[in-house]
């Protein structure tokens, strides 16, 4: 490939890289290119499945700051460059390789961070974003103005912020329960877990 056709394919790539809210690395000896297209078309609209050269792929991952993908490019690979939800994708992909065991995940950036397999396999089993909006706003007590924010922000940080939540609620299940002389401790802590989703919301 002359230097001129390299160097426009790297730049490609690095675009996709910026542009795209996840990249799944994926090998995919043996699959027809009937499965492939059904792949590509189970991501979702605005998201692509192409066959990459490593060494190119390497070069555009070093230009993004993506150097620690650079082990998972050998063998034949190919990348799910995801548009939206990334979650939705990672569901796409972890039930196609469950239906062609052929397909084999190596790992990928999600929101501009690397992960591994196991990590794109967690995010596929994480609850919807429509799920866990709806578990914060019943954590933060119907205070709509805060819970607003949290429609614009990375599904990751609405997956830990509700984790968190759950967590704060059980923890704080007991003080529920004190007399009625405790009511301020109570108010307290429900201003402490609105802070928190208020910050979260404005730092990621």
């Amino acid at each position: 490939m002359p230097t001129q056709a390299k160097a426009a394919v790297i730049d490609e790539i690095t675009e996709r890289f910026q542009s795209s809210s996840a990249a799944v690395l994926t090998e995919y000896r043996g699959l027809t290119v009937a499965q492939l297209t059904q792949l590509r078309r189970s991501l979702g609209e605005g998201s692509s499945y192409a066959i990459v050269k490593n060494t190119l792929t390497k070069r555009a991952a070093e230009q993004v700051g993506f150097s620690d993908l650079t082990p998972l490019l050998n063998g034949p690979t190919a990348i799910a460059f995801i548009e939206g939800d990334p979650v939705n994708a990672a569901k796409a992909i972890r039930d196609f390789a469950r239906a062609n065991p052929l397909l084999v995940v190596k790992g990928g950036v999600v929101e501009g961070r690397t992960v591994d397999a196991a990590e794109v396999t967690r995010l596929a089993d994480v609850e919807s974003r429509e799920v866990l909006l709806a578990k914060l706003a019943g954590a933060m007590k119907g205070n709509l103005t805060k819970a607003a924010g949290l429609f614009q922000a990375p599904l990751s940080q609405v997956a830990r912020l509700a984790a968190a939540l759950q967590e704060k609620k059980a923890a704080d299940a007991p003080a529920d329960e004190a007399p009625a002389g405790d009511t301020a401790a109570a108010d307290t802590t429900t201003d402490t877990d609105a802070d928190a989703a208020d910050t979260a919301a404005s730092t990621d």
